[in-house]
């Protein structure tokens, strides 16, 4: 595979939010509402936000390129930066996402050893993530990966509730 991983800085802040944006919403303006994209797009992608995230030291990006070309990115928290308090044992994977084009070519697996390589790094004990309901595709990938459902937790598209499946991976061996 032709891929490599690099880590993003503050520099990489126009480029994540137009990655952000087009992967996000590639991956569900068909099941959500135009009005409740929008607004999530506009609270989670705006500048000022993702250059906050940027400067969080509990958080890092990393963009992942096919063929020299960007293809997706990675955001992985630890400590205070987790979406949910998980403890200091763990890992999130907050974002993993592969433009369209590139799906299908391994990208997602090597982003997310990524992530495990990085929780092995800081020695946690778990790496989870919160992936919605209904992205089939996505939890059959989780699951293929050795993650399994734990919990689940409320997401807000706009303003509509959604539900995330929290699943966990063991780094224990």
């Amino acid at each position: 595979m032709n891929a490599k991983i690099i880590k993003c800085s503050r520099a990489d802040l126009q480029t994540l939010q137009e990655i952000s944006i087009e992967t996000f919403n590639d991956t569900f303006k068909e099941q959500n509402s135009p009005e409740n994209m929008q607004a999530y797009l506009e609270r989670a992608f705006n500048s000022k936000q993702l250059e906050k995230e940027l400067s969080n030291v509990s958080s890092e990006f990393f963009f992942v390129y096919f063929n020299e070309e960007l293809a997706g990115f990675l955001k992985v928290n630890i400590n205070d930066a987790q979406s949910e308090k998980m403890g200091d044992e763990s890992l999130e994977v907050e974002r993993i996402y592969i433009k369209n084009k590139f799906q299908k070519h391994g990208l997602g697996k090597y982003l997310l050893n990524k992530a495990m390589e990085i929780a092995l790094g800081h020695n946690k004990k778990k790496v989870w993530l919160g992936v919605w309901e209904k992205n089939e595709n996505a939890i059959a990938f989780y699951k293929k990966m050795g993650f399994v459902q734990t919990g689940v937790h409320s997401f807000y598209m706009g303003d509509e509730e959604q539900i995330d499946f929290i699943m966990t991976k063991s780094m224990i061996l």
